[in-house]
């Protein structure tokens, strides 16, 4: 039997030459959040994404119920929660299937995976719901295949994955949509292989994954930036990836990307595509968000090398600091000494942060954090 609990607040509408290579061995003083985390609902199962609206958090993944002060409330793949309080929300639209990423727009919360029926309405892979009511809206696409990423600007949803036609179009694993619903025809990026990863900064879409090119174009092997409104490559912008690219983040400074491979690395990249930095770990990066001047990173890694040296099963070869499967990187590529450490062998899948309030939310397969019982869900301020 299905419980409801009444909201103790309700969503606000609150509209994120090359340079040398760093490699930042110590531990510098920086720190935005505690590594402390708070009150958060207990999820069944696998969180795969977290998006901030004001002070609310909507989450994704394969779960079915939520537990919050002793109690058990259905919740299918979808939730939404005070991020002050940490108090579940009333907000309980139900996917048939397993979300991996949500968007929020305006009065909107936008959502991907591999459904196929949003509260028993038919929606393929892709739908739009009210971020206070929970209702179903029109926006309704047939998409053969699954969606792996959303991003909002420019008065577009795009969307990323690993797809080969939307409506009867051909787009692979890239697409756009306006907001108020329709397929972008003009916007015709295409990609050879998936796409896990897209960040929105003004005049570029940032796009990360593991194919070697996007529109047929060199030089976009895993990354490339491409035009908000045509999804032409940016050749000003000529980064490179040693491997699938997991997850991207941008900031006043630049884009950053999360990699897998032999270990995982976490890339600056200036505007030109040229590195800044990068980090290595000894297990896949695969969430990042900014904060402050601060990058989050999560994954799968229990270590931070103290060198960009990895060897077998990205072992550090020169040494590693404790890292489990949380870390933050200041804007010079050191480390801070922000290290909660969560559990389990997958770890933290998403992050993302509320920047009025200076507060950060991870989600994944980790059932505590420090010792502390914290299921798939953790918050920090």
């Amino acid at each position: 039997m299905r419980r409801s609990l009444r909201a103790s607040s309700r969503p606000l509408l609150i509209a994120g030459a090359a340079a040398a290579v760093v490699v930042a061995c110590g531990v510098a003083p920086a720190q935005a959040v505690s590594a402390t985390p708070q009150k958060a609902p207990l999820f069944n199962g696998s969180v795969y994404a977290v998006a901030y609206r004001g002070s609310v958090v909507y989450v994704g993944g394969s779960f079915t119920s939520v537990g919050w002060r002793g109690r058990t409330y259905e919740r299918q793949r979808l939730a939404a929660f005070d991020g002050a309080s940490g108090a579940l929300l009333n907000w309980s639209p139900e996917a048939d299937a397993t979300v991996r990423a949500l968007a929020v727009s305006g009065a909107s919360v936008y959502v991907g995976g591999e459904f196929h029926r949003i509260s028993g309405v038919r929606r393929d892979a892709l739908a739009r719901i009210g971020a206070t009511s929970g209702a179903v809206g029109p926006f309704s696409h047939t998409v053969v295949g699954a969606p792996y990423a959303l991003a909002t600007g420019n008065g577009r949803l795009y969307v990323a994955g690993s797809f080969t036609s939307v409506d009867g179009a051909v787009r692979r694993n890239l697409a756009a949509f306006s907001l108020s619903g329709g397929l972008d025809r003009g916007w015709r990026a295409n990609a050879d292989d998936s796409v896990h990863a897209l960040a929105v900064a003004g005049a570029r879409v940032y796009a990360g994954g593991a194919f070697h090119k996007i529109n047929g174009v060199d030089r976009t092997l895993r990354i490339a930036a491409l035009s908000p409104t045509s999804g032409t490559v940016v050749s000003a912008f000529r980064p490179t990836a040693p491997a699938q690219v997991n997850a991207l983040a941008t900031d006043a400074n630049g884009v950053y990307a999360a990699t897998g491979g032999r270990g995982g690395k976490v890339f600056a990249y200036s505007g030109d595509g040229g590195v800044r930095w990068r980090r290595t770990f000894d297990g896949d990066t695969v969430a990042l968000a900014t904060l402050n001047g601060i990058v989050y990173v999560g994954g799968h890694f229990d270590r931070a090398c103290r060198t960009n040296h990895n060897g077998g099963q990205g072992a550090c070869t020169d040494g590693g600091v404790r890292r489990v499967k949380l870390a933050a990187i200041d804007n010079r590529g050191g480390l801070t000494r922000w290290a909660p450490q969560a559990n389990g062998v997958i770890g933290v899948r998403a992050l993302a942060v509320d920047r009025h309030r200076s507060r950060i939310v991870a989600g994944g397969d980790f059932t505590s954090i420090n010792g502390r019982i914290r299921k798939r869900l953790a918050f920090f301020a």
